[in-house]
């Protein structure tokens, strides 16, 4: 595509480089900006700037946050003695929306899939392991997609938590085979968590 502004086909280029912009949106968007007030265009870019150098992750439950430590591991009404074990920020999002859910959680950046080079080192489990060793965690709740990779992930998380002395639960089969948190609605993922299983008992299942 020829444009007449090498300005704007930069634009293009970078906002077709965004997950699910092709090339036709990149440039509806690009336009739009043009069309928009100067401040206004600034303040879009100012903020896209700050969430790239500004936003950190958690250093308790390794969720993304303004500050070293989020404001739900902050919340001293919140159970501290369960942790909740998610793929990523919007399966803490899906889950926080169904007000089902009062304990903490433990964001694993990923899950394990040898097919992309994913394995247990690339994710946040040191961090888990860490977070049960010091004491005071009663219950781990994964809550990964009906996945492959996510019920390895699970199978390795409940052998590496074997012997803590801390129950390994597991949500419901609310959510379909394949499915990921965030794209079941609230209802049933509000159920799934309601009705968790202890890990071994699920398994059988």
């Amino acid at each position: 595509m020829a444009l007449s502004s090498v300005l704007l086909d930069q634009a293009v280029d970078q906002l077709a480089s965004l997950p699910g912009i092709g090339r036709r949106t990149a440039m509806r968007l690009a336009l739009d900006l043009l069309r928009r007030e100067v401040p206004e265009v600034v303040r879009f870019s100012e903020a896209v700037r700050r969430l790239r150098e500004e936003v950190m992750y958690c250093s308790e439950c390794c969720n993304i946050s303004d500050r070293p430590i989020c404001e739900i591991c902050s919340d001293q009404a919140r159970d501290r003695s369960m942790v909740c074990v998610v793929e990523d920020i919007r399966d803490v999002i899906a889950i926080e929306n169904t007000r089902q859910y009062k304990g903490l959680y433990h964001v694993l950046g990923g899950v394990i899939s040898p097919m992309d080079g994913v394995g247990p080192d690339e994710l946040h489990v040191k961090e888990l392991l860490a977070r049960v060793g010091q004491g005071g965690v009663k219950e781990v709740v994964l809550a990964l997609g009906a996945t492959l990779e996510g019920d390895t992930t699970a199978f390795y998380l409940h052998r590496k938590l074997d012997g803590t002395g801390v129950l390994v639960s597991v949500i419901a089969r609310g959510i379909s085979v394949g499915g990921d948190l965030d794209q079941a609605d609230e209802a049933t993922l509000g159920r799934s968590i309601a009705d968790r299983k202890p890990y071994h008992h699920a398994q059988r299942r």
